[in-house]
């Protein structure tokens, strides 16, 4: 990633809100204006401080130093919810190479161009906060590598700054969801090779009889190991929740024009845009996972059709099996919608009943 650096904090002239977090490190987020033209665009400063005696190690992917792969901001418009539009991404278990250190005492900090993500369009007053949140958000390993800590943190966030937009469509307008083109159901290609469209081939394949035993496993009214492992405890409303999900990950894969593209070039598996049906984009780790089983073609291909917001609108609050099982015990509200909580239920490896 492109990381980009710049110590210090936020200037004395601009508007600075932060708050601080049980481990040491306080986010804030500041901006130079409150009030904003049709023509600006909407940038704020985000800063972390390590304000502990210690070095505090937080995951790469959920700080803005670089780009910006997962939701990383709540932002309302006169109290309503404005959705994330960035991406959405697949990736492995979290090691220790993926956390990034802030020494005792020293911020970091980067402006964020916010309205490349969010649509901020439409005239009104908006809140925005940085806040994210991980079951793996801070490390726990000391500089030795070992466990010193076993109840770290799972949020950083800011206080909420609030801003007057002009936007380019007066206040009240409802933001327009962007319609996929009718098309007929089937699969297409993007920058795939004849190989590679082979291998996808086999890889809808095998999400269709993955989605196909979810929805029939809840279709039943099953509350057996397989659910409780990774959606946590039986809750009528949380299982509503999941069936209604894979329901709808059944029907986008047999009814709705999936378009796969292959160039992307991280060393993650793939990932989407929420708002942008259905095309997934594959990336290096997808080329080599198994076809079946735990993190595999199939079971990704699962994973990013729950993130469209039209089919379950999934969030990535934990990836790998560990902290997937671990979420569904300490928050099955956020295992519902955890996309490699539905990921591994519908690959049910090693296979529960």
């Amino acid at each position: 990633m492109n990381w980009k650096h710049l110590g210090g904090f936020a200037l004395a002239a601009s508007f600075s809100f932060g708050a601080y977090a049980a481990d040491g490190l306080k986010a804030s987020i500041s901006m130079d204006k409150r009030a904003l033209g049709p023509s600006d665009d909407v940038v704020v400063q985000v800063t972390l401080t390590n304000t502990s005696s210690v070095p505090q190690y937080v995951l790469k992917w959920h700080t803005p130093f670089g780009d910006i792969e997962e939701s990383l901001f709540e932002v309302t418009r006169d109290g309503a919810k404005v959705p994330y539009e960035g991406m959405h991404v697949k990736r492995a278990a979290p090691t220790p190479a993926d956390y990034y250190v802030i020494q005792p005492g020293k911020s970091h900090k980067v402006k964020v161009e916010l309205s490349q993500m969010y649509n901020m369009s439409i005239s009104g007053d908006y809140s925005i906060r940085y806040s994210t949140k991980s079951a793996k958000l801070f490390s726990n390993l000391d500089a030795a590598g070992k466990v010193a800590d076993k109840n770290q943190p799972d949020t950083l966030q800011s206080d909420a700054l609030t801003i007057s937009v002009e936007g380019t469509l007066p206040r009240g307008s409802v933001a327009k969801v962007a319609e996929p083109a009718a098309a007929a159901a089937g699969l297409a290609f993007s920058k795939c090779s004849a190989s590679q469209q082979s291998t996808i081939t086999s890889a809808i394949s095998t999400a269709k009889t993955m989605a196909n035993d979810s929805n029939n496993y809840l279709g039943a009214n099953k509350t057996g190991p397989r659910y409780t492992k990774w959606f946590g405890t039986y809750n009528s409303s949380r299982y509503s929740t999941v069936k209604a999900h894979f329901a709808a990950i059944k029907n986008a894969f047999d009814t709705k024009p999936v378009t796969v593209d292959c160039g992307c070039t991280k060393t993650y598996y793939a990932y989407v845009y929420p708002t942008q049906p259905y095309t997934i984009y594959v990336c290096k780790a997808f080329w080599s996972a198994p076809m079946s089983g735990t993190d595999s073609k199939g079971g990704t291909l699962v994973h990013e059709m729950s993130h469209f917001n039209v089919v379950a609108g999934t969030d990535d609050h934990a990836y790998g099996q560990s902290a997937a099982a671990s979420l569904a015990i300490s928050n099955p509200a956020q295992a519902v919608d955890n996309a490699d909580s539905h990921e591994y239920f519908g690959e049910n490896t090693p296979a529960l009943q």
